[in-house]
């Protein structure tokens, strides 16, 4: 299985991913922001990071990019694409998956440790997946979801809600939620289920010497899927 990762200048995490990706059997690719287009891949991923410094609003210039065209096409075309914390702002800002991630609630930026909950199974990313409460990591400012109602409707009704946080139960409620965001949303699916966006980060959790593993779950599991 072939990957390509997107580095955009401010990306930090492109690293962190491609020795993740590699790990569990992909042939990764590092494709720099301004190429003109992407390499077959069978999976995109947009890197955590700070494209750009997050100026005028984080993922908004990194979305008029020049790969980004190919990127566009080859999510519309059924490619898996996957977006990861600044990749999951930057796939709002193209309106590759809907609403928008705004500042965290108590205006601060966050670092640590979270529990999620895979909410749906229905698709490539977390289809046979081992384990149903992942912890894994979180590193933002802007990870505060926010939505439409018609928007939040649209989600529910078409299982788009992929993960949400919660406690190690597996418990939703305020006091999980770190940032502030929608319904407890961590992530979400495009209605075809092929794009996903989340904020936690499953590529610094891929060793029990991080604090957690539970990021193999996530890279096996998908590897296996696009088998």
């Amino acid at each position: 299985m072939k990957s390509s990762v997107i580095i955009f200048p401010g990306s930090n995490c492109d690293r962190d991913m491609d020795v993740a990706l590699k790990k569990f059997g992909f042939k990764n690719q590092m494709v720099w922001h301004n190429d003109p287009e992407i390499p077959k891949s069978d999976l995109i991923v947009l890197p955590g990071g700070f494209s750009y410094g997050d100026y005028l609003r984080c993922g908004s210039i990194a979305a008029k990019s020049k790969i980004i065209k190919s990127v566009v096409e080859f999510a519309n075309s059924g490619g898996l694409v996957l977006g990861i914390c600044n990749g999951f702002q930057i796939l709002t800002e193209t309106g590759l998956l809907p609403g928008i991630l705004q500042q965290n609630k108590y205006q601060k930026f966050i670092c640590k440790n979270v529990y999620v909950r895979v909410n749906d199974k229905e698709n490539k990313y977390f289809k046979n997946i081992k384990k149903e409460i992942l912890e894994l990591h979180i590193a933002h400012n802007e990870g505060n979801y926010f939505c439409s109602n018609d928007e939040l409707k649209s989600l529910n009704d078409n299982n788009q809600i992929a993960v949400t946080y919660c406690n190690k139960d597996g418990k939703e409620a305020d006091d999980f939620n770190p940032n502030g965001t929608l319904k407890n949303i961590a992530g979400i699916f495009n209605k075809n289920k092929n794009i996903l966006g989340m904020m936690p980060h499953p590529e610094r959790m891929i060793d029990k010497y991080l604090s957690s593993n539970d990021g193999n779950f996530f890279f096996e599991n998908l590897f296996e899927n696009l088998k």
